[in-house]
């Protein structure tokens, strides 16, 4: 195997059952990815707030980031390890798109374009502000692999979505 480029989105919207924040849990997360086997952290953007998508005014926003991490590894490996994450931190999927504890995305592996299981790069992560533009924190230049795209075109293609930089822990 060759050493590849991932990039892993985070969201939150639901505390968890032991009392933590969505902002506490997106934390735990990069901590639970850095375990993960033959994989490592490279660099972990700011969290950002964003409105859910679709809308859902009984639903709280969202806490949003992006990880770039390396390592070897396959689609399928990487995906399971994100859903075992997902499933230590409570994750429950009533229904499409429901509040959640966590939310692990795997928005690209090594620039790959496969129709899956997982599709990559993540079929609608170039429609979403709180891909973007934690994205563009930690992969500057960032071609879409599939729509040959630098992530900072893509970024004209969110404008209007409801999403805010959120400050250091502790600071909101």
């Amino acid at each position: 195997m060759a050493v590849e480029a991932a990039l892993v989105a985070l969201g939150a919207n639901l505390p968890r059952a032991d009392g933590a924040s969505p902002r506490e849990t997106c934390e735990w997360a990069v901590r639970a990815l850095s375990r993960v086997a033959g994989m490592r952290v490279l660099a972990v953007s700011s969290w950002w707030e964003s409105a859910p998508i679709p809308p859902d005014p009984a639903s709280p926003p969202f806490v949003n980031g992006v990880v770039r991490m390396e390592g070897e590894t396959t689609p399928e490996v990487l995906l399971s390890a994100l859903h075992a994450i997902e499933a230590e931190a409570g994750r429950a999927r009533p229904y499409p798109n429901a509040p959640r504890v966590l939310d692990l995305d795997l928005i690209d592996l090594g620039g790959r374009v496969q129709a899956g299981p997982p599709v990559l790069p993540h079929p609608r992560a170039h429609e979403r502000a709180f891909v973007l533009r934690p994205l563009a924190e930690v992969a500057p230049g960032w071609v879409h692999p599939a729509l040959g795209l630098p992530v900072e075109a893509l970024l004209g293609g969110v404008e209007g979505q409801e999403i805010r930089r959120l400050g250091a822990a502790g600071q909101g």
